[in-house]
């Protein structure tokens, strides 16, 4: 109860009592103050689904590393492979050392735990935060395989040009014309430098390059109907360029296609989703669908010497068409380079649809190309 004294003018006794009001009125400070009774207790399990989706995709895309540099070693260093410290060589180096085996093996237990590490260590970042950024990484990649397949074509198409029509030792030397007709060393000296190129053009570019190779697909083709029709010429490396680039184009684009939901999707349930549920068949398909079979594209394809990515890449495979391209190698690893990319962006994916059935903002549509 306020008690006013004689001595104190109206003004301030209406200071007073609002002060005293708006004491009465200030929340206390603590737990109960921050939380009232009809808020959920929720972002603590929102936190530990992002760090378990999260660890979840970091996990794989570092088993997916793992792989591929212990392919490398084994296959092509001849170390004896992660296989060999459990007893099974599957077709590296009988007699490695066992530490290299166990070294190899150990590397995955190390890359899952360096995801699980760098994601409590980044635990401000986003679902959309790191599907954004794993999808930047591919994109990366995609732009350097591009320009790869852009360099190595040309470069081939017009070594196999000057080889058919015998203008190669004129140019570069009998010597020198005689080794660029071995593919090993069309590969390993031509190739892979263009290869190296490629890469640095990737890092100062911002373009995938898509529409341009689609349209030297068609160049390459219109180029063989021409010479064939009106000067009664072809060859069959022009038939290998327009092959290389076409098989290039298809499978290079599909993981970008699946970024900008490109994919066309013929469903008549998920079309009448909503948005959470819609997240929950993509997550799933994701995993279950996208993921394994990326997986199984790779064992598959290059667990051995002799399966059928690391056969030809070990062996600078070529047509038997004689003097056609010595690219059928390279297509070779666009298998692999398709199961790369389309896991990495599966992992995104991932993130993507978890997100969207916490209904975080930023997700993408998923209806446009639905059809019914």
């Amino acid at each position: 109860m306020l008690e006013l004294g004689r001595g104190h003018a109206p003004s301030q006794t209406r200071l007073i009592i609002t002060t005293l009001s708006m004491t009465s009125a200030t929340p206390a400070e603590g737990p109960a103050a921050t939380q009232g009774p009809g808020e959920p207790a929720a972002p603590a399990s929102r936190s530990v689904t992002t760090t378990v989706i999260r660890s979840l995709g970091w996990a794989v895309l570092g088993a997916l590393v793992v792989f591929v540099v212990n392919n490398y070693l084994t296959f092509w260093l001849g170390w004896p492979g992660a296989g060999a410290a459990i007893g099974n060589a599957a077709g590296g180096a009988s007699s490695g050392s066992p530490l290299l085996a166990w070294l190899q093996l150990a590397a995955y237990p190390l890359a899952v735990t360096a995801a699980v590490v760098y994601v409590l260590g980044s635990t401000g970042r986003s679902l959309r935060d790191d599907s954004n950024r794993i999808s930047d990484l591919n994109i990366f990649l995609i732009r350097f395989v591009f320009y790869m397949v852009l360099y190595v074509g040309i470069a081939d198409a017009v070594i196999s040009f000057l080889r058919v029509e015998g203008f190669l030792p004129a140019v570069f030397g009998d010597s020198l014309a005689t080794e660029l007709g071995k593919s090993s060393y069309r590969g390993t000296f031509v190739h892979m430098p263009l290869v190296g190129l490629a890469l640095v053009t990737a890092i100062f570019s911002r373009t995938l390059g898509f529409t341009w190779l689609a349209l030297l697909v068609v160049a390459a083709e219109l180029l063989i109907v021409i010479t064939r029709f009106i000067f009664s010429y072809e060859q069959a490396f022009m038939a290998d360029l327009v092959r290389f680039w076409y098989a290039a184009l298809f499978l290079f684009a599909s993981a970008y296609t699946l970024l900008e939901e490109g994919h066309v999707r013929v469903d008549v349930l998920y079309t009448t989703f909503d948005a959470k549920q819609k997240g929950v068949v993509n997550a799933v398909g994701s995993i279950l669908l996208g993921v394994s079979l990326c997986w199984i594209i790779l064992i598959v394809g290059m667990n051995s010497s002799s399966s059928v990515i690391n056969s030809p890449l070990l062996a600078f495979e070529t047509t038997q068409t004689g003097f056609g391209m010595y690219v059928k190698y390279f297509m070779a690893g666009f298998l692999a380079i398709f199961a790369i990319s389309m896991m990495i962006q599966f992992v995104s994916y991932l993130m993507d649809a978890v997100a969207d059935v916490r209904e975080e903002p930023g997700g993408h549509d998923h209806d446009v190309h639905a059809v019914q």
